[in-house]
């Protein structure tokens, strides 16, 4: 909850946020130029969205990827992916990245594990799926750090 003291980022310097959109909007559509689905964005924004814990993108990701074609089990399970068959070899790889981006402070991937990226990706998709999990991790702490609130919906 906002508080009188939270700074709602967002709000304080709207021409900022506008550039953030715009930055968004641009690589959603270099995301379907480049041929990525809007389900594989929508779960790098995801994935992202939880190892930041960020309650309120993760209620309009989760919402936009089951629009997007996303199933309640995939979303589910979507933490330990590795440990599922659900996942399509170019999804893998697209989770890949979004953790390695998420997580700056813990292991980054190697080349060893960069490599098998181009048998599901190629160079444009990598850079497209990187900006993504670089932009929702910025759109993270916009929510966090303004308290953006999670409403109940029914």
């Amino acid at each position: 909850m906002t508080g009188p003291f939270r700074v709602a980022v967002d709000k304080q310097a709207p021409s900022v946020f506008k550039a953030m959109n715009a930055v968004a909007a641009e690589i959603g559509a270099r995301a379907q130029a480049v041929g990525l689905s809007r389900r594989i964005v929508e779960l790098v924004n995801v994935r992202v969205s939880q190892i930041n814990r960020c309650a309120f993108c993760l209620d309009l990701h989760t919402r936009r990827a089951r629009e997007a074609g996303e199933t309640e089990q995939r979303l589910a399970v979507l933490p330990a992916w590795r440990e599922v068959d659900l996942f399509e070899p170019a999804e893998r790889a697209a989770l890949e990245i979004a953790e390695s981006v998420a997580t700056v402070d813990g292991e980054h991937i190697d080349d060893a594990n960069y490599a098998p990226l181009h048998e599901f990706l190629d160079d444009d998709q990598i850079a497209v799926l990187v900006w993504t999990a670089i932009t929702i991790g910025a759109y993270n702490r916009v929510s966090i750090m303004s308290a953006h609130r999670v409403r109940e919906r029914t």
